[in-house]
């Protein structure tokens, strides 16, 4: 953890010195007092590690609204990167073929004023609609044929919510936002596959949490399972308050669900780099009858063959986000094998949510947050 967060560190810090300095050096060419940037700039930089110091005690609050301006420059240091690096690409292609108009060479100072006055105004529009989009989830409807029949069940209706990320950032107001569109689909279940919870919830908030929770209406009730976050917070805190709430977290283990269909759920592999284990597929379905319906939450899409290899019939899944922020959603879809949507492997269906919430900076501009409807027709033929 230690070599980690120096790396980390390492990496944030030449990235903001990169696009501080010319960012200096853009503003000072204006003839503007550099220490108005340089105080700026250095706050926001500062702003999350100062928060994550002081969100405990009694300085929570500052610490909050710290951690609230520092989410934010997450993305607002992802795209100063890469329009700075995109300047700079031109800069040296004009050296080389003078590709440059006539007026920005006569009076480069005012054409680095202009070019950071513009800048900044695209880097904020991008990040407002990103943050207005991420307050807005849209409904994705999945419908998925299981040939298996579960007794006197014919459907199934389940809402999924994964990667809601509650905490200093993502607040009780909005899951009640979320609370009220699951209650309105009016589900037989539903699911949580993991990244419930943040690093770190504040207590007068958990409460409050705990009681939003606990009112969602599912005949069949709320499941879930753990996601890397719930770890990096402390996971019997995590899983506690969520168990308070009523919400069943099943930990390598599988249940069977109104004498119907078998619900299956993985502790997240995070668990191993705490000195916990993690089960195999095999040994957590080893005296499931696999005659029914086989249902599975495990919050990380890796190695998808396994659910195959098991006799799964569905698989729900999170933890990717779908990159959460263009251009990283174009590297994101090259990590996983299925990243984000529904997938088919043999007689086994996927699907992989890209989540509600946000983690670092609320705001979505590379996917759109989603609460999925899955609609289970079991005894079905394809």
């Amino acid at each position: 953890m230690i070599v980690f967060l120096a790396v980390a560190l390492s990496v944030y810090g030449l990235i903001n010195f990169y696009i501080g300095r010319r960012g200096w050096q853009a503003w000072t060419g204006a003839g503007l007092p550099g220490w108005i940037f340089v105080g700026l700039f250095a706050f926001m930089v500062a702003a999350y590690p100062l928060g994550r110091f002081l969100e405990h005690g009694l300085h929570a609050g500052a610490g909050g609204v710290l951690l609230q301006v520092g989410s934010f420059h997450f993305a607002v240091m992802l795209y100063g990167f890469l329009f700075v690096l995109l300047v700079d690409i031109a800069r040296l292609t004009d050296r080389v073929l003078h590709v440059f108009p006539a007026v920005v060479r006569r009076d480069p100072a005012r054409a680095g004023a202009w070019t950071l006055a513009g800048g900044a105004t695209l880097i904020f529009l991008i990040c407002m609609s990103g943050y207005f989009n991420a307050l807005r989830p849209r409904l994705r409807t999945l419908h998925v044929a299981v040939a298996k029949p579960a007794g006197a069940l014919e459907r199934l209706r389940i809402a999924v919510a994964s990667d809601i990320h509650l905490g200093t950032i993502i607040r009780n107001s909005r899951l009640a936002r979320i609370v009220s569109m699951f209650n309105d689909l009016k589900p037989d279940i539903v699911l949580l596959p993991g990244d419930i919870v943040d690093e770190s919830v504040p207590v007068e908030e958990e409460e409050r949490m705990t009681a939003t929770l606990a009112s969602i209406r599912a005949p069949l009730g709320v499941y879930a399972v753990s996601g890397n976050h719930e770890f990096y917070g402390g996971i019997d805190r995590a899983t506690g308050y969520l168990k308070r709430a009523g919400v069943r977290v099943l930990e390598d283990e599988a249940v069977l669900v109104a004498d119907a269909f078998v619900l299956a759920g993985r502790v997240d592999p995070t668990a191993v780099r705490f000195g916990r284990t993690r089960k195999g597929l095999a040994e957590i379905l080893e005296a499931v009858d696999r005659r029914r319906p086989v249902l599975l939450l495990d919050h990380q899409p890796f190695k998808l063959e396994e659910a195959e290899a098991n006799g799964v019939d569905l698989q729900v899944s999170g933890h990717t986000h779908a990159g959460q922020l263009f251009p990283l959603n174009i590297i994101n879809k090259r990590v996983y094998e299925q990243n984000w949507g529904p997938w088919r492997r043999g007689a086994t269906h996927y699907d992989i949510s890209c989540g509600v919430g946000t983690w670092g900076p609320p705001i979505r501009t590379g996917s759109r947050p989603e609460i999925v409807l899955i609609e289970v027709r079991f005894g079905a033929k394809e």
